[in-house]
């Protein structure tokens, strides 16, 4: 189990996901389920299954968030690169081994060394404030199952609040216009919260899987100057990986 990283940026996006997450399953049942499907059967099967997608999204960021990301262990010892290069890595090329000029550690092959972490991590893709926490060779899977709960859950809210703007409710027209217009504007909200992280997640899910069929890392990608599309500069801007890259490649010095 990984403690909590002590990045500032990580621990507000934490706090912004996680209240983000508790306004849109409040207005989910009680503005958009409760307030015009209280008669309705459909009322208690949407209210279950929403929050079984919330559950699900809350296990998975979680376990990316603190499940070892597959941190390279430091060596408290005076073992040489030749002793470590026997045990621990028989599937790969022992002399590919580097070694971190910044944590001082013997790194296999694909390994990068995170700033934030301050740790080399086993097929870094990229440091995530929003799971504050690096995603790598260990926790990525976590990583893309709580992407998909995302993008399940934007969808899901958005139909909901589409539904109860479509939908003929009898008991709304009993309401008062100030009960009518804060369940219209909390609707509006919630509709432009999903929108907006549904598009943000769409495109880090897409280069995820993207990354995961041809087997490089966002790092790598990045090293061999594949193209740059809208999306991945977008991701860029809010995942902070070019940074990253481009110090951990300047790390990329062989020991000899």
């Amino acid at each position: 189990m990984m403690k909590l990283v002590n990045d500032p940026c990580g621990i507000f996006c934490i706090l912004f996901t996680y209240s983000s997450i508790i306004y849109a399953d409040y207005v989910v049942i009680q503005w958009v389920v409760l307030h015009t499907m209280q008669d309705s059967l459909w009322a208690p099967f949407h209210i279950v299954l929403f929050n079984t997608f919330l559950l699900l999204l809350t296990v998975s960021h979680l376990r990316a968030m603190f499940s070892d990301p597959g941190t390279v262990p430091l060596s408290h010892t005076n073992v040489s690169l030749s002793d470590l290069r026997q045990v621990n890595e028989p599937l790969v090329k022992r002399e590919d081994w580097t070694m971190c000029t910044r944590c001082e550690a013997y790194r296999p092959p694909r390994a990068h060394h995170c700033r934030i972490c301050k740790r080399c991590i086993r097929r870094m893709d990229h440091h995530c404030p929003w799971i504050n926490n690096c995603v790598g060779e260990k926790n990525q899977k976590y990583f893309v199952q709580f992407l998909f709960f995302v993008c399940i859950i934007s969808a899901y809210t958005i139909m909901l609040v589409i539904m109860s703007w479509v939908r003929e409710c009898r008991q709304c027209k009993m309401y008062d216009m100030d009960t009518r217009q804060t369940q219209v504007l909390h609707s509006v909200i919630l509709i432009m919260e999903s929108a907006l992280f549904g598009m943000f997640v769409i495109a880090i899910l897409y280069d995820q899987m993207d990354a995961i069929y041809n087997d490089q890392t966002t790092i790598e990608q990045t090293v061999y100057k594949r193209p740059n599309p809208l999306h991945r500069y977008l991701f860029s801007v809010i995942c902070r990986w070019p940074k990253i890259s481009r110090s951990t490649s300047k790390l990329n010095i062989r020991s000899v």
